[in-house]
């Protein structure tokens, strides 16, 4: 398809993260955008606000004249109205993924991949290289806070995507770089099981054009000798091809030294997201930086001044006394490298950590590890699964990570008892977690718990 051709482009779930970016690049060709989300939001405002067409409810009568495409999310229900009037009327139809892999068709791609971390790793990866004078197109999950956007359009050839796995849409893509940050089990609702997961994340390896990127351990998974690219490890060990070691904290940031297999050293690096799975991230956006030929200062100034991603490990207030932080995190994994992160910085301080269950087929196939993550808190309040896409599986309910838990110190409330409940603590560190709608809770809370902040 050339998209050169296109006036009137529609999106249904226009208001998703993934599909908000191609929303906002197609906007900045001059095309006409229309769209349906379920729910008004913050970004579904500033979409509406940057001359876009959104409605909220399901209804063909809204649909205009003369759409060219239409865009959709595989998060959509498939007995969606609108969904099934333009499939009943053959309009043109392409998933999201789709067409991020047509776009990447005639750019260098660099696309980060990893059941965790491509969010973080992409935004810092794009501002690094932002910084270093490669004027880069970029498509991120989250809202960088450097660009106060999930989509960063540049002139030059390259442009950085987030390779997500989550119904195979990663396959869509032939990057010339990729990263991969991680391969735990995840969307088994979408696999089967972890094995087969993983055999798609070698198979998207198998796409990878010039340069692979592997956390260290990831590449056990593979034949390295059957793969086109090279391929090399990076990780916070000094058996990786790319290392950071001497990893110290120095609240609020950490302090950590940055080397590859040549000798190249960075000492003292100063980066200002917490915890060693940041640095991790940190760690393979420097490699591609450095194979791209970016210079050590300019590496240096942008660690120094990223300023993070909203809802990843994102400071919504700090006090003399207090802190509150508020984190996307909905795998076991993301927890405990959210928790950990707060412990490192605030070893002597109690930690109070609020969890709301994303989907009920991932609180079924992780209930053991979200109970093992939240055991780690100090004290913890358990709200009800945000279901998202699912309806509900009988029988799976926060309370069964409730019972698994082991930390007596632990309550299961509704979101409208939270602030009640919480203005009753004395709060040292506040963690709010989870990829449901608690993220925009946190202003309330704030107001609520910490008026003069």
């Amino acid at each position: 398809m050339d998209f050169s051709t296109l006036k009137k482009i529609y999106f249904v779930g226009i208001g998703g993260i993934g599909m908000s970016a191609l929303a906002r690049y197609f906007n900045g060709l001059g095309m006409e955008i229309w769209g349906y989300d379920r729910v008004r939001t913050n970004l579904t405002i500033e979409l509406e606000q940057e001359g876009m067409h959104i409605h909220y409810h399901e209804d063909v009568e809204i649909i205009p004249v003369g759409v060219d495409l239409v865009i959709y999310t595989p998060a959509i229900p498939k007995e969606h109205a609108e969904l099934i009037y333009f499939r009943e009327n053959e309009f043109a139809i392409m998933k999201r993924a789709e067409v991020l892999g047509l776009i990447s068709r005639n750019r260098k791609t660099i696309a980060v991949a990893g059941t965790h971390g491509k969010t973080t790793t992409s935004s810092i990866l794009t501002y690094i290289l932002r910084t270093c004078g490669i004027d880069c197109t970029a498509f991120l999950g989250g809202i960088a806070l450097n660009f106060d956007s999930n989509f960063v359009n540049g002139t030059s050839e390259w442009v950085v995507m987030e390779a997500d796995e989550f119904d195979r849409s990663f396959l869509q893509l032939n990057p010339h770089i990729a990263i991969v940050t991680s391969m735990d089990a995840d969307h088994l609702d979408i696999y089967g099981d972890h094995e087969e997961m993983k055999a798609t994340y070698v198979k998207f390896m198998g796409q990878v054009r010039e340069n692979l990127l592997l956390r260290k351990g990831l590449e056990e998974n593979v034949d390295i000798k059957t793969l086109d690219a090279k391929t090399n490890t990076y990780g916070t060990v000094n058996e990786a091809n790319y290392s950071s070691i001497h990893i110290r904290s120095q609240a609020p940031n950490f302090v950590f030294d940055w080397k590859d297999a040549d000798g190249t050293v960075f000492d003292d690096l100063t980066f200002t997201l917490p915890g060693r799975h940041n640095v991790e991230n940190a760690t393979a956006a420097i490699a591609v930086a450095r194979i791209l030929g970016c210079d050590e200062q300019k590496i240096r100034q942008a660690l120094r001044t990223f300023r993070g991603i909203w809802r990843r490990f994102e400071w919504v207030y700090t006090g003399p006394n207090t802190v509150f932080i508020d984190d996307y995190a909905h795998h076991p994994e993301e927890l405990k490298a959210a928790i950990r992160a707060a412990r490192s910085l605030y070893p002597e301080r109690k930690i109070t950590g609020v969890f709301q269950p994303h989907l009920y087929s991932r609180t079924r196939d992780f209930v053991d590890g979200f109970a093992e993550a939240l055991d780690e808190l100090d004290e913890v309040f358990l709200l009800d699964i945000y279901p998202a896409r699912e309806l509900p599986i009988e029988g799976v309910t926060s309370k069964i990570i409730f019972d698994k838990m082991k930390n007596s110190n632990k309550i299961m409330l509704s979101k409208n008892e939270l602030i009640d409940r919480l203005r009753e603590l004395k709060l040292e560190v506040l963690l709010t977690l989870g990829a449901g709608d608690i993220g925009a809770m946190t202003k309330d809370i704030a107001a609520e718990l910490f008026p003069a902040g």
